[in-house]
């Protein structure tokens, strides 16, 4: 197959290959059905991304791309790379701008059926106390330079220290909430700046928080586990580090944009800009990225906690009945030092992982205790008017994608687009008349993040389950969202 000038060659129905040629280090693999690569890929270039990260130094395999692949800064939104830690590079295009955008997914013990007449309610006071949109602020109050430092320092660590959660909460996010080697003397002053204020917040663009329904089990064993059970209330959240984790990305790459003859880099794409990891470059912005990341687990563990006293409230019942408990929480922009077989052999290698979930197996590790017989939870959210998953990360992810899967549906259409095509449409009437109710900021954010400007995440989820990477567990039905 040939899309755009890129020969494409078929491994099986779901994964596909871009042969190693010119400048590539390694050839590509796209996971996609071939309906998918000829329907979302023509006027889209996220397949010569997938090319060009193939030519960064120490590249390890393939240059990845999950299904729900589109064009990114640099590497695709949806795209995995490791590198060799002793003579391969970090680029902050193969995090993103904002650092640790994740998924976290708390359950409850309500029933959807006996509790719709307070949905309404719950989703207008998630609004009032949650602070959403561009800039905002106010979850709690404004902290010092010194203690969003110590955030930066211990992650999620802070908010239980402050009351914000409970320490089962630290055992059940990836990496217990907190990177080590974070130094928050490597962040500038105006990204500490601006996160003073925001943390607790939800921010804007493609972040929300959804009250879902479980409409679907797929893996009765998986999901008992995760203490799933049919039309079950729970909570999802979406979002990362704000505007300290866009400042980060963003001084960053102005040193590193600058330091490419230095190492004697010849790249196709300037934003693919990086450095050795063992150069001084390359650990400042990897303590400076740690520092974002752990800001963000520390931001979605206050916003959890916000929504649990929401619950209470909005149900008048107890903390006991209400049984509210973090199911996971993990992370889909980041860059990690990690230990994957490589030729046969064990190595240590950054695993870049931009648009793309961690999706470990069972037995592994680095997974919660209470999951090491099932593998871990993979969070897949989808567009608003529709659905999300949880999936489990299977064997096969460590052999073929650095234990990588997908981590959403991947937009079709840019934010423009999507505003074009929602002229003269009440998407707010529409949702409703399909059972979901929204708040937002402004009506613009629900026309740029409209159902339509993304692929059906359900296919996309497709693509990995029949791939072996990572299998389905349950499937959600959003009943209220709340946005920027």
């Amino acid at each position: 197959m040939n899309i755009q000038g890129i020969e494409l060659e078929k491994i099986s129905d779901n994964l596909w290959e871009i042969p190693q040629s010119s400048g590539m280090l390694v050839p590509g693999r796209i996971y996609a059905s071939q309906n998918m690569l000829e329907t979302s890929f023509q006027n889209d270039e996220a397949l010569k991304q997938v090319v060009n990260v193939a030519y960064l130094p120490g590249i390890q395999k393939y240059s990845l791309a999950m299904p729900d692949i589109h064009w990114g800064y640099g590497f695709p939104i949806g795209g995995v790379a490791a590198t060799d830690i002793e003579n391969g590079v970090i680029s902050p295009g193969g995090v993103g701008y904002d650092i640790n955008c994740g998924v976290r997914l708390a359950r409850t013990s309500l029933d959807y059926n006996s509790n719709k007449n307070k949905i309404q309610k719950l989703i207008d006071n998630l609004f009032k106390n949650i602070p959403t949109g561009i800039g905002s602020s106010g979850a709690i109050k404004k902290l010092s330079a010194s203690e969003t430092k110590r955030i930066l320092k211990n992650g999620a660590q802070w908010a239980i220290e402050n009351g914000f959660g409970t320490e089962e909460d630290l055992s059940l996010t990836e990496e217990t909430g907190r990177l080590n080697n974070a130094d928050p003397e490597s962040v500038s002053d105006r990204a500490i700046e601006r996160g003073q204020d925001q943390s607790g917040t939800l921010g804007s663009g493609n972040h929300f928080l959804e009250v879902d329904v479980v409409e679907e089990i797929f893996d009765e064993t998986a999901a008992a586990v995760f203490g799933l059970f049919k039309n079950q209330l729970v909570i999802l959240i979406h979002t990362g580090s704000r505007g300290l984790g866009y400042q980060i990305c963003d001084d960053n790459l102005q040193i590193l944009v600058n330091t490419q003859k230095k190492y004697g880099f010849n790249l196709p794409d300037k934003q693919l800009a990086c450095a050795p990891i063992q150069s001084q470059e390359g650990q400042d912005y990897l303590s400076a990225m740690r520092c974002a990341a752990n800001f963000a687990w520390n931001n979605r563990q206050i916003i959890m906690h916000l929504a649990k006293k929401t619950l209470n409230e909005t149900f008048n019942i107890s903390g006991i009945d209400l049984d509210f408990h973090l199911v996971y929480d993990v992370c889909h922009n980041i860059a990690k030092i990690e230990e994957h077989e490589i030729d046969g052999i064990k190595k240590k290698v950054c695993v870049h992982r931009k648009g793309a979930t961690r999706a470990f197996p069972a037995g592994n590790s680095q997974i919660p205790e209470k999951y090491k017989e099932v593998g871990q939870p993979v969070l897949i959210p989808g567009d608003m008017g529709r659905y999300s998953y949880i999936s489990v990360g299977k064997e096969k992810s460590m052999y073929e994608t650095f234990g990588s899967s997908c981590h959403g549906a991947g937009r079709l259409q840019s934010r423009h687009q999507a505003l074009k095509q929602a002229k003269g449409k009440n998407l707010i009437n529409e949702l409703a008349k399909s059972g979901i109710i929204i708040r937002a900021k402004g009506y613009k954010t629900i026309a740029e993040e409209m159902p339509n400007a993304y692929k059906d995440v359900a296919i996309v989820v497709d693509v990995m389950h029949n791939a072996g990477i990572s299998t389905k567990v349950a499937k959600l039905k959003p009943i209220g969202v709340i946005k920027g």
